[in-house]
């Protein structure tokens, strides 16, 4: 098929960059359209970007001379692209409106952002948990009046390193209503240039605005249920979250308690459970999904931010230290890439997903 024309807007960012760097060479995608504040438009990407290009590669030649738009002048952007990918650093009031207003023009927007997260009808997907979420969008596009637009959004970062292990036991007849989860959260999830190094060296920081809340209410949106055009959160679990900021540059890792809330599986069999996982993006071959999509580690030690966090594209959630916990049943780490399953590649396998299911044409 011929590729898909794609914009991002955010471009000149972090995560922008990230999506840059993962569509290069996609093979369904083509980056079309780039946009970012109105101080960088106007310009070349590469001169927009200069020096402060954070990706371990260059800049891929084809980016390099595209013009930068206004990511607020959405004229600029009709008939060049059919999603929108959105990274925008704006106050959340603004962005809610300008993704709005993207779908409104006919746009698939899927996007990084927290702003939409709790809409209603606004699906937040993690694909291998609750991609049968995105049976909402026909109820969305009637509740908007859109056509082609829709809009679905990724959850929070830090909660992909424990929600898929959590939902497989789910899918298994094991259901975890309580738990504890303390997050080792890189400092790449603050964005650049983030907290300062005196902040962070031989240091922790034991708070980052905002991250408890959404840690603890985001599952219950991504293992709720669709009723009446509107998502239902699923308030039998509970959790109690801290959120730590750690001297590490990519990688979320989370300490998880957690208690089943009748039957409980043995540790043999949890593993057999995480070790067999798998879901629609693996059975659709999505190009962005992981083959494995939970890999556990069996040493003693692991898994490490800077051992694992890139196995399987960087896209699989490493988990090990499965053990006998003291207070709930079961303790165990959780370890996923925040920049890019927490982020851009995450939004590229949501984009795929909706492709595959012709909601993006």
């Amino acid at each position: 098929m011929s590729k898909i024309k794609v914009g991002v807007i955010g471009a000149t960012g972090m995560v922008g960059q990230n999506y840059l760097r993962l569509l290069s060479n996609h093979p369904w995608f083509e980056v079309a359209y780039l946009a970012a504040s109105p101080r960088s438009a106007g310009k070349s990407f590469s001169e927009a970007v200069a020096g402060r290009w954070l990706m371990s590669t260059p800049i891929p030649e084809q980016y390099k001379d595209l013009v930068v738009g206004d990511a607020g002048n959405i004229k600029e952007e009709l008939g060049k692209c059919s999603i929108i990918f959105s990274a925008v650093n704006m106050e959340k009031e603004k962005i809610k409106e300008l993704e709005l207003a993207y779908a409104g023009e006919g746009f698939a927007v899927v996007s990084n952002n927290s702003a939409h997260r709790h809409t209603a009808d606004v699906p937040m997907l993690v694909p291998e948990v609750n991609h049968e979420h995105t049976d909402i969008i026909p109820d969305q596009r009637r509740h908007y009046g859109w056509d082609t637009g829709l809009l679905a959004v990724k959850p929070n970062c830090s909660v992909q390193s424990y929600v898929t292990p959590i939902h497989a036991l789910k899918e298994a007849g094991y259901n975890v209503d309580k738990m504890i989860v303390t997050t080792l959260q890189a400092v790449s999830g603050a964005g650049y240039p983030g907290p300062s190094s005196y902040d962070l060296l031989d240091n922790v920081v034991p708070y980052i605005g905002g991250e408890e809340e959404k840690s603890e209410l985001e599952p219950q949106k991504i293992f709720g249920k669709i009723e009446e055009g509107r998502f239902i959160h699923d308030d039998s679990i509970k959790i109690s979250a801290h959120c730590n900021r750690v001297p590490v540059i990519d990688g979320h890792t989370a300490c998880v308690s957690i208690r089943f809330q009748d039957k409980k599986p043995e540790i043999n069999e949890i593993i057999q459970i995480w070790e067999g996982f798998k879901s629609l993006p693996q059975r659709l071959e999505l190009p962005s999904a992981p083959e494995h999509p939970i890999i556990v580690r069996h040493e003693a030690d692991r898994p490490q931010p800077r051992r694992d966090r890139d196995m399987d594209k960087a896209m699989a959630v490493s988990v090990g230290r499965l053990r006998e916990c003291n207070v709930f049943d079961y303790r165990f780490v959780g370890l996923s890439h925040n920049t890019v399953r927490g982020a851009a590649g995450g939004a590229i396998l949501m984009a795929e997903l909706l492709t595959a299911e012709e909601y993006i044409k």
